[in-house]
């Protein structure tokens, strides 16, 4: 993996850093290819039981590097391509597809500002582990553009339609205390412990029932598009290949035997 993202797997659990903290982790090509594997990475890999999205310094990600934006604007103007916008197809909806889409939990930690993709990618997690410093902010119409990075999609169904259309139209720093009275960030943290705070969480994840979260995932994900009928159907038969596993069958004989159940992820 490139400098500009860290990719780390220590027992089940795999630790996925942004590290670009002279940019405030903005996303120019080389993190975005970077990033999208290491999220490939993780989701492919058998031994990974959970994944800790974070980054270095005193943001979390600004979204599109502007810097590197603006110069291949003026070279599409130049060619009379639109290249520079088919970074959305090829590398932030890899990464937030993968994200959101991988059969095992994902923590996101926000140690600062998430905005932009930044934001989009705090979303396609499952949980969010936020300092207490931290700000997020819609951004796109504040640079003439429309969502992306799945914002579109995750943005209303955490905090309402109505929510999400006032802070996509008018574009603000949202506090880490508002983002969790509004159900974007799950836990605050002291920034001082937001890294030990977020690894924790998402280490008891990796040591957890990775099958039943994997079905919860896909539960969620699937109730959000359909009817009640046929989430009902999808619950059922999710819950027949769960009631099947071995992680069941270790957790209620663990419940019997009023010990805590050490989970094998089958």
């Amino acid at each position: 993996m490139a400098d500009s993202v860290l990719y780390e797997v220590s027992d089940g659990l795999a630790t996925i850093t942004i590290n670009r903290p002279e940019a405030m982790n903005a996303m120019n090509t080389e993190a975005k290819v970077a990033l999208r594997e290491a999220v490939r990475s993780a989701a492919g890999d058998e031994a990974v039981r959970a994944v800790l999205l974070t980054a270095t310094g005193r943001a979390f990600c600004v979204g599109q590097d502007l810097k590197e934006h603006i110069g291949s604007l003026a070279a599409d103007r130049e060619a009379g391509t639109g290249q520079t916008m088919s970074t959305v197809k090829e590398h932030y909806n890899p990464i937030v597809r993968a994200l959101a889409g991988m059969p095992k939990p994902v923590v996101a930690g926000v140690n600062g500002v998430a905005a932009g993709a930044g934001l989009g990618f705090a979303l396609a997690a499952d949980y969010r582990v936020v300092a207490d410093t931290a700000k997020f902010n819609t951004s796109f119409a504040g640079v003439a553009l429309t969502a992306d990075s799945g914002v579109s999609w995750t943005l209303p169904r955490v905090i309402g339609p109505g929510r999400a259309a006032d802070l996509l139209l008018f574009p603000r720093n949202i506090s880490a205390q508002e983002a969790y009275e509004l159900g974007i960030a799950n836990r605050i943290v002291p920034a001082d412990d937001l890294a030990a705070e977020a690894a924790q969480v998402a280490r008891t994840l990796a040591e957890g029932p990775t099958l039943a979260y994997a079905a919860l995932k896909e539960s969620l994900a699937y109730a959000a598009g359909h009817t009640l009928d046929e989430a009902l159907d999808k619950e059922d038969e999710l819950q027949a290949k769960a009631g099947a596993s071995e992680d069941h069958t270790i957790a209620v004989q663990a419940f019997i035997a009023k010990e805590k159940p050490k989970y094998l992820g089958r």
